[in-house]
């Protein structure tokens, strides 16, 4: 219950509400009322109940004051949900929107929900690359261009990197990416861009020749790291690979990890950063072997965790690894759709295969995710969801109707699918648990 000193009145386009500072606490730090409410969250006036202009639509106020005071979301018919996204972003309280529509992401329980549709192929040119943001954006390659939609799934301006094929892309928080492209890394083969405006913020120096890193490289495979670390896969014009790691504030190269010859290392097919233990791991996928490495920046060494060769481009080899930080191990995916797991704190590397999809499938672009407990592998056009300390197969996602899954990115409680045909990205949501 509010007090007389706690409640507050609003006039908004003309219709008086009132409700309490308790109530309106509830928007956090980030909403518009923080500004009219002191650092107690309480009304400045100690005489009459002040009353606030505001000059919105009263309709979708109503919708959004009912939000805080119950935790629920109920939309009526004549409210515009796109506009409700929108007036929720001016009173900065899009989150409380978010968390009551969905749920946190749990691939047991995930729905399918509306899909981006309204792209096509440029110049017969697929996209090929998704990455999900932490707020629930999404952002494909497809080719020279970048398309970025946001949590409404509208599109945003595109982003061009003129004449040049986009590598990677890598969301460094919920407002700026990083994309990797094949032109050198002196000419801006590497840029932080605005995801909502389009625009480029900097692009990431070349400036120390001693580190092995020269000007005509070209950068890759991205991930971001903790302190504002940027990691790249990165080759020289002779051929000579390594990790470069650069100040995202500064855009500095800060080292750069030459591959040591006799690993024979090329390009990074995925890189992974490890909190737990300052470490980056990087799975190396060619033609001929497959290898999982460990650049340790603490101090400075690598270490080959496993490597398997393989005669033919054909034979049932590793497609994808990930490392599982809070077992300590490692989990690969296989290109029948086999997943092993490797102990880390075991002196024997073996990897203990556990299961197959199917030995006899043609499969597609299989590939791994971990997301809060829950481990996800793709396989032509389904997801596995596997769960347990064993690991076991629990659910499924799946949509037949627009072929294999490409790609796929887990972020802002959705997991994107990018499909092979069709020119469809799946958006799968978990619904939020009743209020009882």
């Amino acid at each position: 219950m509010g007090t007389p000193k706690d409640k507050v009145k609003f006039n908004v386009g003309g219709r008086i509400f009132e409700t309490t500072a308790t109530t309106l606490a509830i928007a956090g730090e980030n909403s518009l009322f923080r500004a009219m409410l002191d650092e107690n969250w309480n009304v400045h006036s100690d005489s009459a109940m002040t009353e606030y202009f505001i000059d919105r639509d009263p309709d979708y106020f109503a919708v959004l004051l009912n939000l805080l005071r119950t935790g629920e979301l109920y939309i009526p018919p004549k409210i515009d949900k796109y506009l409700l996204y929108r007036e929720a972003e001016y009173y900065g309280i899009l989150d409380h929107v978010r968390l009551a529509k969905w749920g946190p992401f749990d691939g047991n329980r995930a729905q399918l929900a509306q899909p981006i549709t309204d792209w096509s192929a440029a110049n017969g040119t697929l996209a090929y690359t998704i990455r999900a943001s932490p707020s629930g954006w999404c952002c494909l390659a497809q080719g020279s261009v970048v398309r970025v939609y946001d949590w409404m799934l509208e599109e945003h301006p595109i982003i061009h990197i003129a004449h040049h094929k986009v590598r990677d892309i890598c969301w460094v928080d919920d407002k700026h990416i990083v994309i990797s492209s094949d032109k050198r890394l002196a000419n801006g083969g590497m840029r932080l861009f605005n995801a909502s405006t389009g625009g480029s913020r900097c692009k990431f120096q070349v400036t120390d020749r001693s580190s092995g890193l020269a000007p005509f490289s070209t950068a890759s495979t991205l991930d971001f790291g903790s302190d504002y670390k940027l990691f790249s896969s990165c080759e020289n014009g002779d051929e000579h690979h390594g990790i470069g790691n650069w100040d995202l504030v500064t855009g500095k190269l800060i080292n750069f990890h030459c591959s040591p010859p006799h690993l024979s290392l090329k390009k990074a097919s995925r890189l992974q950063w490890l909190p737990g233990t300052n470490c980056l791991m990087a799975f190396y996928l060619d033609c001929a072997k497959v290898d999982i490495i460990l650049f340790d920046f603490r101090d400075n060494t690598t270490v080959r965790l496993l490597t398997e060769k393989h005669d033919r481009p054909c034979d049932r080899t590793i497609q994808d690894a990930i490392v599982i930080e809070e077992s300590s191990s490692i989990c690969a995916l296989r290109w029948n759709g086999a997943l092993g797991f490797m102990d880390l704190r075991s002196t024997a590397r073996g990897v203990n295969w556990r299961n197959t999809e199917d030995p006899f499938a043609s499969p597609y672009f299989p590939k791994l995710a971990y997301h809060e407990g829950q481990l996800f592998s793709s396989f032509n056009n389904r997801i596995s969801v596997h769960s347990g300390s064993d690991w076991l197969r629990t659910s499924q996602l799946r949509h037949s109707d627009f072929g294999a899954i490409h790609d796929y990115s887990i972020g802002g409680n959705r997991l994107f699918s990018l499909q092979s045909t069709g020119n469809i990205i799946n958006v799968w949501e978990t619904p939020r648990p009743p209020i009882i």
